[in-house]
């Protein structure tokens, strides 16, 4: 399908807008590495080769016996033995001094003078997942060679953390955003088109909920279900979708009488090719207007959930389980001074796009 000359100057104006322009360049970049969290900071390696077979633990389970070992369990593979296992092609003697013997492979190609096939395994340049435990020191930890975030007071990495929360953090953003919008501007959109009776009755409909406490209704389905993503993502977009109603439906009152409209209802047009047609587009300025307040709100609504310990389940990594860790480990600056970088960059760039985004649709906006 062929853009239109309107959606090409409106693609022109985005790309004059460099504040909007690299902001969405350097946050695609971040997104896109955050999808390939697995293959930057991880406890399993991103490929195996052992007795020529290839094996890819970041994405699949194996267990120990495929290696030569003794238990069905998934294999550790920053375990030495497990190591020494692979490398010298699942020899026996692995279990009396892997290291001694590890070393023995990698020098001489043997075994208590035997060849042996050796294995090897490349490693993501982090060797932390977000739910490892590196009891070694004190915890927190402060940034080192090994964790140049430091750890946090369960000596997990947290910049491997960081990685795994930005990418939980965009996930549930961009769900909740998308759904939430669009069932907003649908009803929205059948207020203003329609208006009386309708506009009425779904106004106080509206005001009914959106005065719900919306914490309440979390707490209690927390206690009865559980903490969950999904259940989490189901909650915001419940409570999310009254924020663009009342824009859309404001433009939407304003447009239903312009002549166009008029000329379309009298040609004999549908409402609904009418709505989505003709005066959606031209309410998008508006509606692109209060996207930063929705996005941004999202995130910090998930950050404070997570903060007050009625978000996502402990086990998750989140920014603001991050920011609460800051606060009960004061003696530890490097966690604060993380979790307010996360969010301040994260939060910029996204407020960027939408605003070049935002400036695009108007026609009034013209970048030279």
């Amino acid at each position: 399908m062929a853009m239109t000359e309107l959606n090409r100057r409106r693609l022109r104006n985005f790309r004059r807008n460099k504040r909007a322009f690299w902001s969405l360049v350097i946050f695609s970049v971040l997104f896109v590495a955050s999808l390939f969290a697995e293959l930057i900071a991880n406890d399993r390696p991103i490929v195996v080769n052992y007795k020529g077979g290839w094996y890819f633990p970041a994405y699949k389970f194996y267990p120990e016996t495929d290696f030569g070992g003794d238990f069905g369990t998934e294999a550790i593979y920053t375990d030495p033995g497990v190591q020494c296992l692979i490398r010298t092609g699942g020899r026996p003697e692995c279990w009396d001094d892997p290291e001694a013997i590890s070393l023995e492979a990698a020098q001489t190609g043997m075994v208590g003078g035997q060849a042996v096939d050796k294995g090897w395994m490349i490693w993501p340049p982090i060797p932390y997942h977000y739910r490892t435990i590196n009891n070694v020191g004190t915890a927190p930890s402060a940034p080192d060679g090994s964790h140049l975030l430091g750890t946090d007071d369960t000596s997990r990495d947290v910049l491997a953390r960081v990685i795994y929360g930005f990418r939980l953090s965009i996930m549930f953003t961009l769900i909740v955003t998308v759904v939430s919008s669009v069932i907003g501007i649908a009803a929205g959109a059948i207020q203003g088109y329609f208006g009386g009776r309708t506009d009425l009755t779904l106004q106080r409909l509206l005001e009914i909920w959106s005065s719900t406490p919306s914490l309440y209704v979390i707490i209690i389905l927390f206690a009865i279900l559980g903490r969950s993503f999904w259940l989490l993502v189901g909650v915001s977009i419940l409570f999310g979708w009254p924020a663009l109603v009342g824009v859309v439906r404001a433009e939407f009152l304003r447009a239903r009488n312009f002549e166009y409209v008029r000329a379309a209802r009298a040609l004999g047009v549908s409402d609904r090719t009418i709505m989505f047609r003709h005066i959606l587009p031209n309410a998008m300025v508006a509606t692109l207007t209060m996207l930063p307040f929705v996005v941004t709100g999202t995130i910090s609504s998930l950050a404070a959930l997570d903060y007050l310990g009625y978000g996502l389940p402990t086990s998750a990594p989140s920014l603001g389980e991050l920011a609460l860790q800051a606060k009960q480990n004061l003696q530890a600056p490097w966690l604060a001074f993380t979790a307010f970088f996360s969010f301040a960059i994260m939060l910029s760039l996204l407020v960027f796009v939408f605003e070049g985004i935002r400036d695009a649709f108007d026609p009034r906006k013209t970048f030279r």
